[in-house]
């Protein structure tokens, strides 16, 4: 037996508590693995609370992350003793997640845990400094250098915005925070923001063309502040799109994609293909230095995490949420 966190449903209304769990109640895979951390996402938010249908079957163990020890395998891929990561691929939503001591996982969803980066750092990392990652490697392969001019990050206090603007002030870009926590640009300024904007100066609705003042942009917002990052974008500019926190909606103009030529790139990290996850793992590795994770994350255990979620979606948690699942 092995502690989990555990929704269920009745008539509609989820329920969810730590539950013991067993073995025998694991979904299909041909790798066992003995979590020992995972974390807590916007995502993992939205399911835990039910206030979206991120879960597609019951009952279900969330998280879309975790970091482990393989247990069993049958893949040649894997051998018992092996230390994996996993990001995304329906796990948490479809398939049992790593808000539990052990999972059952398809092999083919697994990477192994980049050198240089210890399990617990690796969770620190997480989905959100993953996906981060992968924003700055689409600016990077569109031929955004730091010479090209400001980059703009929204949602800058949260796990993606936090860690992409450590990781491109390490790259040596110029950047500028978008918050709704302006009380926090001491902790974003540290992370290597140079300036500090209001995020009400980008959300409501603009003109389909503004002031170009943006070589590159990483969104983890959506909505209105998507389309007026997209407005003050400069010619032949990138704009990246990750996140949905202000909203699913897009209502723009094509006007800065025919007069200035700028590219709008979706980051997707759930179905990523391996090869770029690999990468995206090996920069994070090479450019991350050992105080990075204390200075953006906080670790919890399982027992706090319903009410992390709740605060983590009236946006009074900043950076990454590490979940110790062994911990008492």
């Amino acid at each position: 037996m092995f502690k989990g966190l555990l929704i269920t449903q009745k008539d509609k209304q989820n329920a969810i508590s730590v539950a013991e769990l067993s073995e025998d109640q694991l979904p299909a895979g041909d790798v066992l693995v003995e979590v020992h951390y995972s974390t807590l996402n916007y995502k993992d938010g939205l399911a835990i609370t039910g206030k979206s249908p991120i879960v597609r079957s019951f009952p279900m163990v969330p998280g879309i992350d975790l970091v482990g020890k393989v247990l069993q395998s049958d893949s040649e891929r894997f051998s018992v003793g092996d230390f994996v990561v996993l990001n995304g691929f329906g796990v948490g939503e479809v398939h049992w997640g790593g808000l539990a001591e052990k999972a059952r996982l398809k092999s083919e969803w697994l990477i192994p845990l980049p050198e240089g980066i210890d399990a617990k750092q690796s969770m620190a990392i997480g989905t959100g400094g993953y996906t981060a990652m992968l924003s700055v490697l689409a600016l990077e392969k569109q031929g955004v250098t730091p010479e090209s001019g400001d980059i703009l990050v929204t949602g800058a206090n949260g796990g993606v915005g936090s860690f992409a603007i450590r990781l491109l002030n390490r790259l040596g870009y110029h950047v500028v925070a978008s918050t709704g926590r302006v009380e926090e640009s001491e902790y974003l300024k540290n992370l290597g923001a140079s300036e500090i904007i209001d995020r009400n100066t980008l959300s409501a609705p603009g003109k389909p063309l503004q002031k170009e003042r943006w070589a590159g942009v990483i969104d983890c917002v959506g909505s209105h502040t998507l389309v007026n990052a997209c407005a003050t974008t400069k010619y032949g500019g990138v704009v990246t799109c990750c996140g949905l926190a202000q909203g699913m909606d897009f209502p723009a103009s094509v006007a800065p994609f025919i007069l200035r030529g700028i590219k709008l790139i979706g980051i997707d990290s759930v179905m990523r293909p391996l090869e770029d996850r690999i990468e995206a793992w090996q920069r994070l590795s090479e450019l991350l230095q050992p105080e990075d994770f204390n200075s953006m994350s906080e670790e919890i255990r399982l027992d706090d995490v319903v009410e992390t979620a709740n605060k983590l979606l009236e946006g009074k948690v900043r950076g990454r949420v590490l979940v110790n699942v062994k911990a008492s």
